[in-house]
């Protein structure tokens, strides 16, 4: 089975890219959906963010307080580690077992989206690397439309490695400023190299 890594920076269209390539039956696991199951209530991870990051991280419902750690740990880098350190090699476990079982499957390709990839390491556990893309005019504005202030904006970029330098790293990068054609054009073409037998 071929594995491809799905990156690119935040707000640069991976959810995009992601749904186009389940639209045509590739199957993906998104780690941004791993990273919350991870955090859910009764989980493991989520009792070691309490005792790093204090109560107030947890509602009064049993469930994180995204808005606050976020808060927290997007305006202090050393927090974000602590964060990583917690979260991401359980992550990490449960996108190998998914691709496990699709190996087991006998599935032909597989893609992962990770938006730390290169900052995890994990680029060497794949075949191949898509590196999705934009102007950072265009980022800007997508975040904007998120409701977040240029703060936000500037501490979740700033959270990443350089745009240029996971574009540098990669196998592949698309382009996602045209239309939904456009980007999809680009995926099949990658798929086509892949050798996915869709």
């Amino acid at each position: 089975m071929k594995t491809l890594a799905l990156t690119g920076g935040v707000g640069m269209g991976k959810s995009t890219a992601e749904r186009l390539l389940r639209e045509r039956g590739v199957p993906v696991v998104d780690t941004d959906v791993l990273a919350r199951r991870v955090v859910e209530p009764g989980q493991p991870a989520l009792e070691e963010i309490q005792r790093a990051f204090g109560p107030e991280v947890i509602g009064l419902d049993g469930q994180l307080r995204r808005d606050e750690l976020a808060r927290r740990v997007f305006a202090d880098p050393r927090a974000r580690e602590e964060l990583g350190d917690i979260t991401h090699p359980r992550i990490r476990e449960m996108w190998r077992a998914q691709l496990a079982a699709w190996r087991a499957e006998g599935r032909p390709l597989a893609v992962v989206v990770i938006p730390l990839l290169f900052e995890t390491g994990a680029e060497k556990e794949f075949d191949a690397v898509i590196c999705v893309a934009c102007s950072p005019q265009t980022q800007r504005q997508r975040l904007q439309a998120r409701g977040w202030n240029a703060e936000q904006i500037r501490q979740r970029i700033n959270a990443q490695w350089p745009t240029e330098k996971k574009m540098a790293l990669a196998d592949h990068v698309v382009w996602s400023e045209g239309g939904l054609d456009v980007l999809a054009e680009q995926l099949d073409r990658i798929l086509t190299l892949a050798g996915s037998s869709r």
